[in-house]
């Protein structure tokens, strides 16, 4: 089973700028073994169980609970049986039909 997840998680209490807030979660990524993709909106990653999703997006709630009062949070999910890597294969896919992207 393949979970891919596009996720943001800021707080809406600090200000314009939450790039401190934001590099904390981005860290626990860095810091894992989880294959993730920053992106200018937003994280995706993907895993293999949906309980694995739900625990990575309490660790990254978790990172914030302490000192920020309001946390805003988006999450889409894909879950898909018998599929795996689709963070790669879906850029690959896109790619072998109209050749190099950017990104």
């Amino acid at each position: 089973m393949s979970v891919l997840v596009e996720f943001a998680m800021f707080p809406t209490d600090k200000g314009e700028s939450v790039s401190e807030y934001v590099s904390r979660i981005i860290k626990m990524f860095k810091d894992s073994d989880i294959n993730y993709q920053l992106t200018p909106m937003g994280t995706i990653f993907e895993v293999d169980k949906i309980e694995e999703a739900t625990r990575v997006i309490n660790r990254a709630y978790k990172l914030l609970e302490s000192d920020c009062n309001r946390v805003y949070t988006t999450i889409k999910m894909d879950i898909r049986k018998n599929k795996n890597n689709r963070m790669k294969q879906k850029i690959e896919s896109i790619k072998n039909k109209i050749g190099e992207i950017n990104g």
